[in-house]
């Protein structure tokens, strides 16, 4: 009981500290310190017994190793399609198109692509963020609704859609001998549900912002505007390109790795294209390198929380209880993932955790595997983005440089909400038809 309460507890806390912008490199260990008390685990290692110190740093060490490659090269492209003008160029060119009404789309389009290449959605956010930030200048939009409009684009209806390559669409294949096209009919009609009920919730808040008298706040920090000459459109696209389709060809021979590879070779196009384009290169890598340090740290503080939780006893009964839910099947597998999901703070921890254990009980039970396949996958992407979910913190924190109270509520309703409702239609889809 103690062990649930402390877990239970640690979590709200870290929820309400994270929301109060309190300092994550503080405040998520003191919350897995809390976890680990509670459930009567010794903090210093001691031979063979589980302890706080070893479990927090596997979790925090094993992200960054996981991760560093991605994160640095990520800055990298970020920073240098900033520095030379990329990012702006291609804005000014949407906006020349469309229309600067069509600023928010041309946003969403872009991290959905991204994201559907390949692309990590920690890595999108880097990457579409200066073309972001530039078109909502131009349409002098409220920059608080930039994380939103970058998560939305990258982690609904994109990374859990069938054909999807984001690892949230690739993990229930292990354990349930499908395809990354499983249920690929009743997925296209929720990811089209969830992408045009998203859109309108997304500018519909926009909008009410802006009758509130928001607009666009220029900072001290951001990019130096004055007049010069910009690169062509098209050279500013091509490392954008690059990425996406050396991502989508080489991911299923390297796996993870094809995204250092992918990324790589946009920053190395980015130098070819658009090099007499920069304006310091010295500082863009300065910046670059500091911004994925910052932003890998974020993450891997709040994963080793994580890890730490994982291992409590408290943890384990939940998710013993969360797979053991009667009624249909189906309802139940995604309660589990949903919840599980939400402790960890990862759409693929959750799926990681509760697929051994759900995957052969339903299956036992004549659940069809394409549609267990595309329930876990949805299902995951729902309650995962609470505030101390990693993406939640590298997006709004590290690379927008937003505040939690200004920027998660939009980001959460389009994020979760809309997630809930597409779970909803899904499950209506497989239990009705």
């Amino acid at each position: 009981m103690l062990s649930m309460l402390g877990l239970v507890g640690a979590l709200g806390l870290l929820i309400v500290l994270t929301l109060r912008g309190m300092n994550l490199f503080l405040c998520a260990p003191l919350c897995a310190l809390l976890v680990a008390l509670s459930s009567s685990i010794t903090v210093f290692p001691s031979g063979s017994e589980v302890d706080f110190i070893s479990s927090y740093m596997s979790g925090f060490s094993g992200f960054i190793q996981a991760w560093f490659f991605m994160f640095l090269l990520g800055s990298l492209f970020g920073k240098f399609m900033e520095d030379t003008g990329s990012a702006d160029a291609i804005a000014h060119y949407i906006v020349g198109k469309l229309g600067i009404k069509y600023a928010v789309l041309a946003v969403v389009l872009a991290c959905a692509l991204l994201t559907y290449g390949g692309v990590s959605v920690f890595i999108v956010a880097f990457s579409v963020y200066p073309m972001a930030l530039s078109l909502f200048k131009d349409a002098n939009l409220p920059r608080r609704f930039i994380p939103a409009t970058l998560a939305f684009g990258s982690v609904t209806f994109t990374m859990t859609s069938a054909g999807s390559p984001e690892i949230q669409n690739w993990i229930p294949i292990k354990y349930l001998g499908t395809s990354p096209y499983a249920a690929w009919q009743e997925s296209l009609v929720v990811a089209v549900f969830m992408a045009l009920f998203g859109y309108f919730l997304l500018m519909k808040m926009i909008k009410k912002a802006q009758q509130n008298g928001e607009v666009f706040e220029v900072r001290a920090d951001d990019p130096e505007e004055f007049k010069r000459h910009l690169p062509h459109p098209v050279t500013g696209l091509i490392p954008l390109l690059v990425v996406l389709a050396l991502s989508f060809t080489l991911h299923e021979t390297l796996q993870q790795s094809a995204l250092i590879v992918a990324l790589l070779g946009g920053v190395l196009s980015i130098l070819v294209c658009n090099f007499k384009h920069f304006v310091n290169l010295q500082q863009a890598i300065n910046l670059g390198t500091t911004g994925a340090l910052i932003a890998i740290g974020n993450t891997a503080v709040v994963v080793g929380f994580g890890a730490v939780a994982k291992v409590t006893p408290a943890f384990q009964e939940a998710v013993a209880l969360m797979t053991q839910i009667p009624g249909n099947e189906l309802l139940g597998a995604a309660i589990a993932v949903s919840v599980i999901a939400g402790l960890t703070g990862s759409a693929s921890g959750g799926q990681a955790i509760a697929l051994p254990l759900v995957a052969p009980h339903y299956i036992d039970l004549g659940v069809n595997n394409s549609e267990l396949h595309r329930v876990v996958a949805i299902s995951s992407g729902a309650i995962d983005t609470l505030p101390h979910n990693g993406y939640v913190v590298t997006t709004v924190r590290a690379i927008c440089k937003e505040t939690h109270q200004a920027a998660y509520w939009p980001l959460a309703m389009l994020t979760i909400v809309v997630p809930l409702l597409g779970l909803g239609l899904i499950l209506g889809l497989f239990i009705l038809f």
